[in-house]
């Protein structure tokens, strides 16, 4: 089944596009209004993402088999609270645009490396296929 993802914001040049799911979008978007500091962080990944290359400790794969090569992590905080908004890639094949889909949030990341419970996410988050909307058309 195909979900929805609703743009968010093109980079300058129409080259890049953020969307966000549908089915999450309130939940992400409640999470960074929720404190200013997140919606600031999350302003500076996205000006990153979009106009140039972000440091992998904001923003990197999370590919720990074949299976989920384009997903890919927003890290708000390393090391504090460590919020992820799992994400996935792609180049649009009619298009040729690089979209970036935040698909789903987990709010506190406790280990160093993967548990079972974000491998399930990341796992479903590669398993998503998408309709992209533009509603400001």
């Amino acid at each position: 089944m195909k979900r929805k993802a609703v743009l968010y914001r093109k980079s300058k040049d129409g080259k890049k596009a953020f969307y966000i799911d549908v089915e999450n979008a309130e939940s992400i978007l409640y999470f960074l209004k929720s404190d200013e500091a997140n919606l600031k962080k999350f302003r500076y990944a996205l000006d990153l993402l979009l106009e140039g290359r972000p440091p992998r400790d904001l923003y990197d794969k999370e590919n720990f088999d074949k299976s989920c090569e384009h997903v890919t992590a927003i890290k708000l905080f390393k090391g504090k609270k460590n919020p992820r908004i799992y994400c996935l890639q792609y180049t649009d094949g009619c298009t040729k645009v690089f979209v970036i889909i935040a698909a789903e949030l987990l709010e506190k990341k406790k280990s160093e490396g993967l548990t079972n419970k974000e491998k399930t996410i990341i796992n479903r988050v590669a398993s998503y296929q998408y309709t992209l909307v533009d509603e400001t058309e």
